[in-house]
């Protein structure tokens, strides 16, 4: 009974102590309303709405089931039922697409006091615009399914790639996200490739411009920066940079919408750990980039690129 008694004690003093501690809170919720504006902290309180970072990897996951029928749904899809899926998939995509579309819109009209483009007009024919283009997007990436079979001979059938590849999965949301980019909606494309990059560590700016059949073995650690060009038939490796050249801040505004990252011309082939930087340089078809290679400086058609060999040691121990 003694045991009993010591247990409900000490459970009195413990809910005791968590109740003065939790007394504390309403303190702390003063301090972070009276703070959370001050000295250069950022907030977004307003009544400008946001779109919802979970909604757009939602229209991705979408987007991917109507791409890709069949592979990324638990049902089973024949003749049956094709028509009923792609109904229900189709609407689905343009409800939740057309709501995100309109908010990111909305936020920029009202966020930096621009004049009304018809917000919600606009977000409904973007997303309808994005159910007419994705036969073509389909046409695109069925290329680059290819690219990444022709160019792999460690992948067995396409099913394989589609399911497994982290390059495609990047590539697919890269030209999702492209397609939204050139129609000038804020926000969301770089939402889409930030998930692509969180999901497979490679960092493709929407902005980026890809011809066809592009394929990126491995892909861990490739970064492509806003105004790179790359032409088609392209194959890089794992770790490839190819990106702007450090700034100091002064020049960075003067930059910002000028080409700043290096065009690939078609059929090159970029080993892995290559750093390829500046916009004016170019690396011309059908070239050979080796791994570990710096490059800052153009290369001609039909060049190969390598480090010197370097020497190495064996020591008999």
């Amino acid at each position: 009974m003694k045991r009993v008694n010591k247990r409900q004690d000490q459970c009195r003093r413990e809910i005791a102590v968590a109740v003065d501690l939790r007394s504390e809170i309403p303190a702390y919720i003063e301090n972070i309303l009276h703070l959370h504006n001050k000295n250069g902290r950022f907030n977004h309180i307003g009544p400008e709405p946001i779109p919802s970072r979970e909604a757009i990897v939602d229209i991705v996951g979408r987007a991917f089931r109507i791409i890709y029928p069949g592979y990324f749904t638990s049902e089973r899809l024949d003749e049956a039922n094709i028509r009923y899926y792609f109904g229900q998939q189709s609407m689905g995509l343009f409800e939740v697409l057309s709501e995100q579309i309109t908010f990111a819109i909305r936020h920029d009209c009202i966020r930096f006091d621009k004049p009304c483009i018809q917000c919600e007009e606009r977000g409904q024919e973007t997303a309808l615009k994005f159910l007419a283009a994705i036969p073509e997007l389909q046409e695109a990436l069925s290329k680059d399914v290819r690219a990444a079979y022709e160019g792999d001979p460690a992948s067995r059938h396409y099913d394989e790639i589609i399911f497994c590849y982290p390059g495609l999965f990047a590539v697919t949301v890269y030209r999702i996200a492209h397609w939204f980019y050139k129609q000038g909606v804020p926000l969301i494309p770089r939402i889409m490739t930030e998930y692509a990059h969180s999901r497979t560590g490679i960092d493709i700016h929407p902005g980026v411009t890809i011809g066809e059949s592009f394929f990126m073995d491995h892909g861990t650690g490739i970064v492509i920066g806003e105004t790179t060009k790359i032409g088609d038939r392209v194959r890089i490796y794992q770790g490839v940079t190819l990106g702007a050249l450090s700034l100091s801040k002064e020049k960075v505004a003067s930059l910002r919408n000028k080409k700043r990252h290096p065009t690939i011309e078609d059929d090159v082939i970029i080993y892995a750990n290559a750093t390829i930087l500046g916009g004016r340089t170019v690396i011309g078809a059908r070239s050979v980039i080796g791994g570990n290679v710096w490059l800052i400086e153009s290369v001609p058609p039909d060049s190969e690129v390598f480090l010197k060999k370097q020497e190495l040691v064996m020591k008999n121990k």
